[in-house]
C-alpha cells in the first residue's frame, strides 16, 4: 500500500503541473484534485490521506509540487491554501465513504460529491478571507469556473474505479501473482 500511496503522490504532483490559469483568478484548473479523489477511492481514507499528506509535506518543505511548480509555506497558507488542505480532507472523506461496506456506484458517486463539496467548502472561504473578497467574487473566482471540470472528473473517476478497483484489490490481496511469481 505504501507503494500505491507514493504512486498517487506522484500523480497528484503531475496533476498540479497540468495547470490552466483562469483569467483574474489565483486558482488554476489542475488535475491534482482528480488524483486526490482517486487516492481516496482506490486507497481508502488512511492511505489516500497519507498520499495527499505526503504531497502537502513535500510542498511545505519547498519542493515544487504545487500547481505550476510552486512550493513552500507561502503557497500552502496563501490564497489557494484552502484548496490544498481541502485535498487532504476530501481524500480522507472520500475514502471513508467509499470504503464502508460493499462497494457500489452510488456510494462512490456520493463520496466524490461530498469530497468536492468539502474541497470547495474549504477552498472558497479561504480564498475569500485571504484576498478579502465578497462572497460573490470568491464564488466567481473559486467555484463557478470549476463546476464543468468537476463533473467531468467525477464521471472519469467513477469509470476508472469501476474498471481498476478489482485489479487493485487482486494486486493487494495476492501480490506474488501480480508480479508473475
Amino acid at each position: 500500500m505504501m507503494v500505491f500511496a507514493c504512486l498517487f503522490t506522484a500523480l497528484i504532483v503531475i496533476g498540479g503541473y497540468i495547470s490552466f490559469p483562469i483569467p483574474l483568478s489565483p486558482v488554476p484548473i489542475v488535475l491534482a484534485d482528480f488524483f486526490t479523489m482517486l487516492a481516496g477511492l482506490f486507497l481508502g481514507a488512511s492511505w489516500g490521506g497519507a498520499s495527499v499528506g505526503l504531497f502537502l509535506f513535500l510542498g511545505a518543505l519547498g519542493l515544487p509540487v504545487f500547481a505550476g511548480g510552486k512550493a513552500g509555506l507561502v503557497v500552502l497558507f496563501g490564497p489557494t491554501g484552502g484548496f490544498l488542505f481541502g485535498y487532504l480532507i476530501g481524500a480522507l472523506v472520500i475514502g471513508l465513504i467509499s470504503g464502508k461496506g460493499k462497494s457500489s456506484f452510488i456510494k462512490d458517486l456520493a463520496a466524490l460529491i461530498v469530497g468536492n463539496i468539502i474541497l470547495y467548502g474549504i477552498g472558497v472561504p479561504w480564498l475569500k478571507l485571504a484576498l478579502k473578497l465578497s462572497w460573490e467574487k470568491a464564488l466567481a473566482l473559486g467555484l463557478l469556473p470549476f463546476i464543468p471540470g468537476m463533473i467531468i472528473k467525477i464521471i472519469v473517476a467513477l469509470a476508472l474505479i469501476k474498471t481498476l478497483r478489482p485489479l487493485l484489490k487482486s494486486m493487494i490481496t495476492n501480490p506474488s501473482q501480480s508480479r508473475g511469481d
